[in-house]
């Protein structure tokens, strides 16, 4: 089923989540992202900034209430294999992210696994390198990367798959100040993507999204934070 214009591409409504031996995370939590969303997110250690990623993309699942998205309700891991080709999340650590030998393998594998074709897949490669600035990285040995280099790679693994939503953890932790001025030209020269993104780095969140949030007590406040 196609989502309605001007409907919200994820929708969590009454959701609650616990880790076992643990209090809620999120209790009754609801939450609504509309396509065109540049959204920051901010809030302290352990108040589930990255479970919330984990939700939408079904690597966690709720105990109670509704997650939505695309039109669709999503509750088994079946229902989240079209969310994993349409929604891009680049994880916290880029050692979670990357696993192929090299950095071309590493790139390549999203589009293949979209059924791109060869010819396809080797222009996607082309243009994710030129963009992203790492030209030249190809048969680099992904090991052997400096952890900026690993940020820039895992962020081109999931921006060659193209996807209609990016979800950032983040992104600019550890980095020197030249490779967070590329993440922000990357953002900001695609003014057409969707994205929410994790940081505690607020000057990058004022640089690349228009507005941001605080997640606190398993709740996001919807009130303009900075």
């Amino acid at each position: 089923m196609k989502e309605k214009e001007n409907e919200a591409v994820i929708k969590m409504a009454d959701l609650s989540f616990a880790y076992p031996s643990r209090d809620y995370v999120f209790k009754k939590f609801n939450f609504d992202f509309f396509h065109g969303e540049r959204i920051g997110l901010v809030g302290p250690n352990g108040s589930g900034k990255t479970t919330f990623f984990h939700l939408i993309m079904g690597l966690l699942y709720p105990a109670e209430g509704k997650i939505e998205i695309f039109g669709k309700e999503r509750k088994v891991e079946n229902d989240f294999v079209e969310i994993r080709e349409r929604i891009g999340l680049v994880f916290q650590d880029p050692d979670d992210q990357l696993f192929s030998p090299t950095v071309a393998e590493d790139i390549a594998f999203g589009p293949l696994n979209l059924r791109k074709n060869h010819q396809e897949t080797k222009k996607i490669l082309k243009d994710t390198l030129e963009i992203l600035g790492l030209y030249g990285f190809e048969n680099r040995i992904t090991y052997n990367l400096s952890y900026g280099e690993k940020r820039l790679v895992s962020l081109a693994t999931v921006w060659a798959m193209q996807p209609e939503i990016l979800l950032l953890d983040e992104p600019t932790i550890w980095l020197d100040e030249e490779t967070i001025e590329k993440i922000v030209r990357i953002l900001n020269s695609h003014p057409h993507l969707s994205y929410i993104i994790i940081s505690h780095d607020k000057q990058f969140l004022k640089e690349t999204t228009d507005n941001i949030y605080l997640m606190d007590n398993g709740k996001i406040n919807r009130t303009l934070f900075l």
